[in-house]
């Protein structure tokens, strides 16, 4: 299995002090995370994507290529890649382009974000969402595939005899996981593709992400890809942790209750009952996660959420020192134990190289 970390970049003012970091220190702290997720030994550094305040990652490639240069292990990746607005002929050359500076360590995940807005500003119409998301990743998937396209949709103009620059490193295209809370449209895309699935599982019940997961698999299988259980799924999570579960409850009650994604909603208990999110000492951390295998079967990525919401960014080094030396090592093992055989690890540029080199 894979373990990181994923980011969404808000700008929230740290409730306890009042003060609201400048988007410069903002965008320096989530690099200066990526670089702590290496040396604690974790797997991926994701970052979201967003076009409007209190949010700073508009340009993710931007920001995972410097991260690339300074980094030799973690694999870069987002947490949402807006597939629905972008252009994918941007896209497909972005992606490559970091492919290439990163010696192959980029995977993306697919979404269409959660801001509505973003589709006038971008040129697009909400309610198209969905047939925006089918139509421009069916030309991403060739563009990275074809040397040459020819390509006529209804969201774009047509394409002839083009050839995306540069071509993806080794001939293999960057994974692609996509990603969806509510979306059964979107488990069946990735199906389809034969691609990963990543349910964020950070708001909703554990019954939710059993059936949007169980879906998935199904149609995985039902492409011809594999059985249901080799399906490629992600799963999100929430921690923040104290080697003493009062001390993180009282800790973190502030940053819960004013934090942008659920703040002035459902009590801290509630939701931590409720949800995945998991606020306590790192043996907690441990088995709630652990959980998850009970309605996602056996899984290939884990990414937690860390940094939101106003937390200093001591305070989110802490956490992933925690992680890195308590947590993470403990997961490893026991995800491990009992795991089949036939379960696909989370693709890799490498092991897609040598299926690639396999199959000619």
């Amino acid at each position: 299995m894979q373990f990181g970390i994923f980011s969404v970049g808000d700008v929230t003012p740290d409730p306890t002090t009042g003060r609201t970091p400048t988007e410069r220190e903002r965008i320096k702290a989530m690099v200066a995370i990526a670089l702590k997720a290496e040396e604690v030994g974790l797997d991926v550094f994701a970052t979201g994507e967003h076009h409007n305040p209190p949010f700073v990652p508009s340009s993710p490639t931007t920001m995972l290529g410097y991260v690339a240069a300074r980094t030799e292990k973690l694999i870069l990746s987002t947490s949402t890649t807006l597939i629905t607005t972008n252009d994918p002929v941007k896209i497909a050359e972005d992606f490559a382009m970091l492919q290439h500076l990163a010696d192959g360590r980029v995977d993306l995940m697919m979404g269409r974000g959660n801001t509505g807005p973003v589709y006038p500003w971008f040129g697009k119409d909400i309610r198209e969402g969905i047939n925006l998301a089918i139509e421009n990743y069916a030309l991403l998937h060739r563009l990275w595939r074809e040397d040459v396209v020819n390509w006529e949709g209804k969201f774009r103009t047509p394409l002839q005899g083009f050839t995306s620059t540069p071509r993806p490193l080794d001939g293999v295209a960057p994974f692609v996981w996509h990603g969806s809370i509510r979306s059964p449209e979107i488990a069946e895309q990735a199906a389809y593709y034969g691609d990963g699935f990543f349910h964020n599982n950070i708001f909703w019940p554990a019954d939710h992400t059993k059936r949007m997961v169980e879906l998935y698999r199904s149609r995985y299988a039902h492409y011809g890809h594999g059985t249901p259980e080799q399906a490629i799924v992600g799963l999100g999570g929430q921690v923040f942790m104290r080697r003493n579960s009062q001390d993180a409850v009282r800790e973190f009650r502030p940053y819960f209750d004013v934090a942008p994604v659920y703040g002035h909603g459902p009590s801290l208990e509630e939701f931590t009952d409720q949800t995945p999110l998991t606020v306590g000492s790192p043996q907690q951390v441990i088995e709630k996660t652990l959980s998850f295998r009970e309605y996602a079967g056996d899984y290939q990525r884990q990414l937690f959420l860390v940094d939101h919401a106003g937390l200093p960014l001591k305070t989110v080094l802490e956490q992933l020192d925690m992680l890195g030396e308590e947590v993470v090592p403990v997961l490893r093992e026991e995800f491990a134990k009992g795991r089949p055989a036939e379960v696909p690890q989370a693709p890799t540029h490498t092991s897609l190289l040598k299926a690639k080199e396999a199959a000619v």
